[in-house]
């Protein structure tokens, strides 16, 4: 299904949020499916393999579902891929690991599964850092086409902090992991390769938010 809405008629945010669900939906599926499923294989190969001596660090996909055309799936899609090329690289040459906190995670079992399938390993930058703030901005930006309020995009923001967060919090990554992760976040998402003009950024319901299409 192509993004066709009636031409006049207008949109809410919800009515536009279902609309974008809806469109190219089998492409996205496979898509994401296919570059998730390729991007694992390749970080827990180097995770289990790495080429070189592993440093230990000092002690960090709702928005492909809203794309709604062709261009713009192709730059999320080479954005994403920019992401990871730059993070595997890094863990090819310089494999990094967090220290092992003292703790005995076999007395906290939802943690030891975790610990289990992700180990210390590929620190830094953290790529869970680096996707949420990827993911953030793109979703930031689809939100403000759509005409959606601040309470939505602050809902986002919040979202993409916990996640942050958390990989901090659970142990997976140090601080300076983290902060890494999210400048290679930003970074990748401020690519102009990976901003199509096809994004018009339109006036949101509370007043003027008019941003010219990146």
């Amino acid at each position: 299904m192509e993004y066709n809405p009636t031409p006049g008629a207008a949109l809410t945010p919800l009515r536009e949020f279902g609309l974008r669900l809806r469109t190219l939906w089998l492409a996205k599926m496979i898509g994401v499916t296919a570059g998730m499923t390729a991007f694992f294989a390749i970080y827990f190969r180097l995770l289990k393999h790495p080429l070189f001596p592993v440093t230990v660090m000092p002690v960090i996909a709702l928005a492909p579902a809203l794309l709604k055309t062709r261009r713009e799936l192709g730059a999320y899609g080479a954005a994403a891929f920019a992401l990871s090329a730059i993070g595997f690289a890094v863990f090819l040459v310089w494999p990094t690991a967090v220290p092992r906190p003292a703790i005995d995670w076999s007395r906290h079992p939802s943690f030891a599964f975790l610990k289990t399938v992700d180990a210390s390993g590929n620190a830094c930058p953290s790529l869970h850092a680096a996707f949420a703030v990827f993911t953030a901005i793109w979703l930031d930006r689809l939100l403000r086409a759509m005409g959606a309020g601040g309470p939505a995009r602050a809902l986002s923001g919040l979202w993409c902090l916990g996640i942050v967060a958390s990989t901090v919090a659970t142990r997976q990554h140090v601080a300076l992991d983290a902060l890494a992760g999210v400048a290679l976040g930003a970074a990748v998402a401020a690519w102009p390769g990976g901003r199509p003009r096809s994004i018009q950024v339109l006036p949101s319901r509370g007043g003027a938010d008019t941003v010219p299409p990146s």
